[in-house]
């Protein structure tokens, strides 16, 4: 007979975690240091903000430079009223430049961009080198004879010369957004599948890229809106107060004999504001745009 003895086996020891680490005392210091650092900063960009908003909501007897750092006595939205009767009119004009620039020019940077990564016709570099050359020519050097080509073309002056200028000027930023976008982010797989059905270069284009070049589009959209609400240097040569955008109408509000500083203020914040709101909703699609453009997958 035989007698069998089972052994219980102890399950094994679980081991302790380690103690938690403790921080060096001089990581801790460099990093409120660098939390210091970007504060200060943050104080320092933010000064001249407040400086205007502040004195926007003044009267005019609370204006002066010794107080310009204190909040107004009284409250009031009088200067507000006065800056949007004096650039209401323009403020919409703005708005009928810089969509349509925006719009436009984003997409023959997209048609260019699409050309010439994907179509690799002789000379096509020299080409890419030569649009990318109008990015350095200065405004300045051109006014002049803008101003006779856009007079030979018998293009209507204000508004509509500046769309048409602003997309002109605009079209070699556009096409090194879009050709590195399409290079480097865009499938060669996608365009070559395209053409063994059967797609021409337009249908590719238009059916194929364009639906997956929304992050470009952001970052180019946003690039010219910008561009062209900001712009003063063209506005002044090829516009004036009555038919031209904001920034003019800005200057002359704040460059009268004798200038209403609040009003200044409030018209510079109702100046800026567009834009500002553009990059609040739209900042984490603009540089989620950038990097999808900045390295090969």
């Amino acid at each position: 007979m035989t007698t069998t003895t089972t052994q219980r086996t102890s399950p094994p020891a679980v081991a302790a975690p380690p103690p938690p680490r403790r921080r060096p005392a001089a990581g801790v210091v460099g990093r409120t240091l660098r939390y210091g650092v970007l504060l200060l900063f943050l104080l320092i960009v933010l000064m001249p903000a407040y400086v205007l908003v502040v004195t926007s909501f003044k009267s005019g007897s609370d204006i002066g430079v010794n107080g310009q750092w204190n909040l107004p006595e009284q409250w009031s939205t009088e200067s507000w009223a006065k800056a949007w009767e004096a650039l209401g009119p323009s403020f919409v004009r703005t708005f009928q430049l810089a969509v349509p620039v925006a719009l436009i020019s984003s997409l023959l940077g997209a048609a260019n961009g699409f050309v010439l990564s994907r179509w690799r016709f002789p000379g096509a570099d020299v080409v890419f080198t030569l649009i990318l050359f109008g990015m350095f020519i200065p405004y300045q050097a051109v006014m002049i004879p803008l101003r006779d080509v856009v007079s030979t073309l018998g293009i209507a002056p204000g508004i509509p010369t500046l769309i048409f200028v602003h997309c002109v000027y605009g079209i070699p930023i556009c096409t090194l957004i879009f050709r590195n976008y399409y290079a480097t982010t865009v499938p060669v797989e996608m365009v070559e599948a395209a053409w063994v059905d059967g797609a021409g270069l337009i249908r590719t284009f238009r059916s194929i890229i364009l639906p997956v070049s929304i992050p470009g589009f952001v970052v180019a959209v946003i690039w010219q809106f910008t561009s062209a609400w900001n712009d003063y240097l063209f506005a002044i040569f090829l516009s004036n107060t009555r038919n031209g955008p904001i920034t003019i109408a800005l200057n002359a509000l704040a460059g009268a004999q004798s200038p209403d500083y609040a009003a200044s203020m409030a018209g510079a914040l109702i100046t800026s504001l567009p834009t500002l709101v553009v990059y609040v909703f739209l900042g984490r699609w603009f540089i989620g745009g950038l990097m999808a453009g900045s390295v090969k997958s």
